[in-house]
Formats: C-alpha cells, sequence, structure tokens
C-alpha cells in the first residue's frame, strides 16, 4: 500500500509525526512525505522535525507565504504532477491549514482517496479561514478521522455516510506521550531567566482577528501586562505578530540562552520555540493564554487551566472534559478570569476518550483495513450512496 502524506505547517507537523511513525513499522506500507513548504526556516519547520524525529521529506513544494489563494493554488499546482506519478493508494491530510485544503481538493479532483486527520471539528464561524478549510476538506475526503464525538455528530448533520466516520482519539496526545522522556529534559525555563518553581503563565497569539487589529490586539496585551503583574507570561511571538508587539512598551525581550536576570513579573517575548521547548514550558505552567486550538488540547491533555482568546473553539470536548475557559477578546474578562484562575487553580478531570496516545496506530488500522485504492473507491460510492444519514 502507497500513502502519500501532505503536511505543510506548525501545527501539521506535531500531527503528522505519530502518523509516520506508526506507518513505518508496518513493512506492507510505501510511505511517502510531501512538505508544502507553507511554513518554511528553522523556527517554523526545521526544528519541529528534528524535535519530532519526523524523517526528511521525500518532497517539498517550496510554495512559502503568500495570500490564502496564492498559497492554495501553489500546492494544487505543484502537487499535482507529484500525484499523478506516484499514483498512492491514500492521500493523508491533517488539521486544517491552507495545504490541508489543497492537498485534499487535488487528490479530490484526480480520483484518489482521501483521508482527513482531525475532521469534523466545527467553530461555526465562517470568518475563520480554518472553519473554510475544515468544512471543505471534509466535503471531499473519503474517510473521516474524529478527535471528538462532537465531530462525528457534526460530519452526520452535514450528510457524511457513518461508514466514512471513525472516532479514533487525538494524534495531538500521541505527540505528547511519545516525546514526553525528551521533552521533560528541556531546560527552556532556565534558559529563559525563570526561577525554579516559580508560576509564570504561557501566551499564544497568531490568529489574525487578535493580531492584524490594532485595538484588539493592544487591549489584548493591555489585559495581559495587568496579569504579568501578578504572575510572568512566556510569550513566544509568532512571526505574524512580532512587528506590533515591538511597538509596545513594558514588553522585556528574551533570548533562550543569553544571560538575563531572573523573572518576577512582565510579558517576556522571545522568540518561536520547538516542539519540545514550548510543551515543556506548558507542561509546568500556572496557566495558558491563546488562540490557538492546538494549546487547547495539550493543556487538556496536562492539565494546565487554559483562557480561550477567541469567543468561539471548535474543540469543546476540551471545555467540557478539559481545563479550557473560553473567554473572548474583553481584556475585562480576560484579566478577571486570569486572576480567578491564578488564585484558585481549577481541578484536572482528566483524558477525554480515546485520548490514549494509540490514536495513530487506530488510524494505520482502518487504512490496512479498508486496502488499496479500489476498495476506498468502493467504500466512497457506499458513503455517497447513504450520504443523507
Amino acid at each position: 500500500m502507497k500513502i502519500v502524506s501532505v503536511a505543510g505547517a506548525r501545527p501539521n507537523f506535531v500531527k503528522i509525526a505519530p502518523l509516520l511513525r506508526e506507518m513505518r513499522r508496518h513493512r506492507e506500507i510505501e510511505s511517502v512525505l510531501v512538505h508544502s513548504g507553507q511554513h518554511y526556516g528553522l523556527e517554523m519547520s526545521e526544528q519541529f522535525f528534528a524535535d519530532l524525529e519526523i524523517p526528511a521529506p521525500d518532497l517539498n513544494l517550496g510554495v512559502g507565504s503568500g495570500s490564502h489563494a496564492t498559497q492554495t493554488a501553489e500546492v494544487m499546482r505543484r502537487l499535482e504532477p507529484i500525484l499523478l506519478e506516484a499514483h498512492p493508494d491514500w492521500l493523508v491530510v491533517v488539521g486544517d491549514v491552507n495545504s490541508t485544503l489543497a492537498a485534499a481538493l487535488t487528490g479530490a479532483k484526480l480520483g484518489i482517496p482521501v483521508a482527513h486527520v482531525e475532521a469534523g471539528l466545527r467553530s461555526f464561524d465562517r470568518t475563520m479561514p480554518e472553519e473554510i478549510n475544515r468544512r471543505v476538506t471534509d466535503a471531499v475526503s473519503d474517510l473521516l478521522f474524529v478527535t471528538e464525538e462532537s465531530g462525528r455528530r457534526n460530519l452526520l448533520r452535514e450528510g457524511v455516510a457513518p461508514n466514512a466516520i471513525r472516532l479514533v482519539g487525538n494524534v495531538m496526545i500521541d505527540a505528547l506521550q511519545i516525546f514526553r522522556p525528551r521533552w521533560e529534559r528541556s531546560a527552556v525555563r532556565e534558559r529563559l531567566g525563570l526561577r525554579e518553581g516559580s508560576p509564570y503563565s504561557v501566551l499564544t497569539l497568531h490568529r489574525p482577528s487578535n493580531v492584524d487589529d490594532p485595538q484588539t490586539f493592544d487591549g489584548l496585551i493591555g489585559a495581559l501586562l495587568e496579569v504579568s503583574r501578578e504572575c510572568p507570561i512566556v510569550f513566544p511571538v509568532h512571526p505574524r505578530a512580532a512587528p506590533r508587539l515591538r511597538l509596545r512598551r513594558g514588553i522585556q525581550w528574551r533570548v533562550p540562552g543569553e544571560p538575563q536576570s531572573h523573572a518576577k513579573a512582565g510579558i517576556l517575548a522571545c522568540p518561536p520555540l520547538g516542539y519540545l521547548d514550548f510543551v515543556a514550558l506548558l507542561s509546568q505552567a500556572s496557566l495558558a493564554l491563546t488562540d490557538s486550538g492546538g494549546v487547547q488540547e495539550e493543556t487538556t491533555a496536562l492539565g494546565v487551566p487554559c483562557l480561550t482568546l477567541r469567543h468561539n473553539t471548535e474543540r469543546p470536548i476540551t471545555v467540557t472534559h478539559g481545563t479550557n475557559r473560553v473567554v473572548g477578546t474583553s481584556p475585562a474578562q480576560i484579566a478577571r478570569e486570569a486572576f480567578e484562575i491564578l488564585a484558585h487553580r481549577p481541578e484536572h478531570r482528566g483524558l477525554p476518550p480515546l485520548w490514549d496516545g494509540k490514536a495513530a496506530r487506530r488510524i494505520v488500522d482502518v487504512l490496512l483495513a479498508t486496502g488499496t485504492a479500489a476498495g476506498a473507491v468502493a467504500t466512497r460510492g457506499i458513503a455517497a450512496s447513504t450520504g443523507a444519514a
């Protein structure tokens, strides 16, 4: 069985790593990895490949930065001849970035069976580019692997046949467990000047709705500066946010490893961190503040309280079963919720169903059981004929 997997951005790399690791356990699988190049460079790509022990990609499309339309079109244009030559039995796509959408569309139009890992998640907010990517990717996929029950319900409401949906768990949690021995050895806290045992919080911001609008961004940073007077906040800065943050006063910029004083308060901004350093930092935090879906899941698994700085989440299980609260972007609300958690840490309620580190194994087992392209096309035919479920 030949499987082509496509990944292109930091969240994709975390999700694809356990899948590739599992595929390597099966001699009957010929695995081909295509890197779209949507994220590139040391901090956004190469460090993740090293941290997650991902083999060098067989092919790199090198699409680089650009608008949503440009990235999507370039991935499709450059991927098509590769798929035509490889003629895989399955095309595996993960997550919800532009590379995911572009690869799924390309495979579907070529008649190649598409498997979407992390299917069915919905924020029901079409102003989010990721929401469009999720919906379209799911619409053209033949197998849909979901992380939580809400994903299955969403897909059934949209007319996806039950036999095309598999609740398998979460490959992000697979990665957490696989690489725990390595991230537990990280010395990132010491390199950032955080005292052993002293409380701190972790912040991530990258969504256009939070970063690109000056009023929203300034309001968020103002509230977080207030919170940081009680508990320092470490902020690995996404390239999208860096130019605007450098205009703010009161931000302490740090480079891990350089000599620096111990932090007692304030926002400590640093360059993007690799996977191992970031998870190590997150695992010991008193609080996480984020607009990232992946961080909501990781904090749920790690038992770290999380405030999501958005008005919705496509991962409701992190709220109902996890440590996550969706608090919006009101500065007053964010500060109030943060101070409450710092004063009274909520109890960790355990892991959601099937978040047991075996999601990749379940996914590969399903692909092997479905068989080669002929079997997958037969499955698609069944799904299409019963799509009103």
